[in-house]
């Protein structure tokens, strides 16, 4: 399967910024683990897996149509992407690595019935996908009685720890709880007013906020949820100018934040004012690209990771990354989470020295990379990642500014005492 680009006027400088940063990836990856000698595909691969001497297959699972390809696309494109890479500097135990890609379209049974298309007729390594926490319920149960292997790199609520999934994005005390802390401190928020996309990743990440502020001592003054798709946000806008909240805390997903964004700047709430202050959780530089910089601009959202962080690996990213995908491209939280899937499980079949589930999952834990664009990640025992917690800033040109990040890796944390 060709994973290249399609244009190639400009490849020498693209396969430059590509195997650029992929050295430096491979390198970082493999720091702890060594190099491991080519194999037979029946040494490394003892359960039937799609590898042969040359070739290894793995599966790329997301919405690239419905209401949540305005959020998945960047997955998509982050996991060809670092395959690209992968391949470019010699693949994975001298295989390269070919992809199968699967079309979830923002419908979980459909999620589930190709997660098990791609284990069991394909027969992946492993699968890069999904993006809601109702997809990932929806396959979770495939993955674990086929035994896959899925790189999830969605922030989520928690409460889920699987030895069938690794977790690149965080979990809620890396960055609802962190936020929440953020927000009351430094702004002296008192009253929040709580906003979702009605399915379980919204509802269980705002019972988790409205425990955290209530033990806080603060007050939720609102509570409200809409189906995935929603595009009538009027009515609660009333309710929230009426109620005067000090904060919006936003957790939309997908094509719905384009008309909630745009209905509240008609609606004569500035943003920038910062009264009501807005933290959202679930909008990043993928979605404003589809909202508009300038109808969300003043917005906070608590992320690990956003396209504008200062740093030599996220500098040598992005470049790589427009190089790929065009210089109008952006990369979100989730683009960035998603990017580092295939090189951890790059990373984890060097280290066991095989293509072979429980030996990926043994060898998974202290996986680490310093390389990574957010910075340094590696992987915990309970298969998430240790990570930063950061504040952006949304600007009018549709980035973030980065104005807080916790001095310390968090430790994940998927079962918080108190919040479950």
């Amino acid at each position: 399967m060709k994973t290249h680009s399609k244009k190639t006027r400009t490849a020498p400088s693209r396969r430059s910024l590509i195997l650029g940063t992929a050295t430096a990836l491979a390198m970082s990856a493999m720091s702890q683990v060594g190099q491991t000698s080519f194999a037979h595909a029946d040494e490394v691969n003892t359960t039937g897996l799609a590898v042969t001497a040359d070739t290894v297959k793995v599966g790329i699972l997301h919405s690239v149509t419905g209401t949540m390809a305005i959020s998945e696309t960047g997955s998509v494109q982050a996991e060809k992407l670092a395959i690209e890479q992968i391949n470019a500097m010699g693949g994975v135990l001298g295989r390269q690595i070919e992809y199968i890609q699967e079309d979830g379209a923002s419908d979980w049974p459909t999620f589930a019935e190709k997660a098990k298309k791609l284990l069991v007729n394909d027969k992946v390594a492993a699968v890069f996908g999904c993006w809601t926490s109702a997809s990932r319920k929806a396959v979770l149960p495939v993955f674990e009685q086929y035994n896959g292997m899925l790189y999830y790199p969605t922030f989520y609520e928690g409460l889920e720890q699987s030895p069938n999934v690794i977790y690149t994005g965080q979990e809620a005390t890396q960055q609802i709880i962190a936020g929440i802390d953020w927000v009351a401190k430094e702004k002296g928020a008192k009253t929040f007013y709580l906003l979702g996309s009605d399915y379980i990743w919204p509802r269980t990440s705002n019972k988790i906020a409205r425990k955290h502020i209530e033990k806080l001592g603060l007050k939720v003054v609102g509570e409200e949820y809409y189906p995935l798709g929603h595009t009538q946000f009027n009515s609660v806008i009333n309710k929230i100018k009426l109620k005067k909240p000090d904060v919006i805390y936003a957790i939309i997903v997908g094509g719905s934040n384009v008309a909630f964004y745009k209905q509240l700047k008609a609606a004569g709430i500035q943003l920038p004012k910062e009264k009501p202050l807005l933290l959202t959780i679930s909008v990043t530089e993928d979605e404003i690209l589809g909202i508009g910089g300038g109808n969300i601009a003043g917005a906070y959202a608590t992320m690990k990771y956003f396209q504008s962080l200062d740093n030599p690996n996220n500098e040598a990213f992005v470049k790589a990354f427009k190089a790929r995908w065009g210089d109008d491209i952006v990369i979100g939280d989730v683009t960035q989470a998603a990017y580092l899937g295939p090189w951890l499980w790059k990373a984890a079949v060097e280290k066991a020295g095989s293509f072979d589930i429980e030996k990926i999952q043994a060898a998974s834990p202290g996986i680490e990379m310093d390389t990574a664009p957010e910075g340094y990640v590696k992987i915990h025992a309970n298969h998430h990642l240790w990570s930063k917690t950061r504040v952006g800033h949304a600007l009018p040109d549709g980035q973030y500014e980065v104005v807080y990040e916790t001095s310390e890796l968090m430790e994940p944390n998927p079962f918080p005492e108190g919040y479950q």
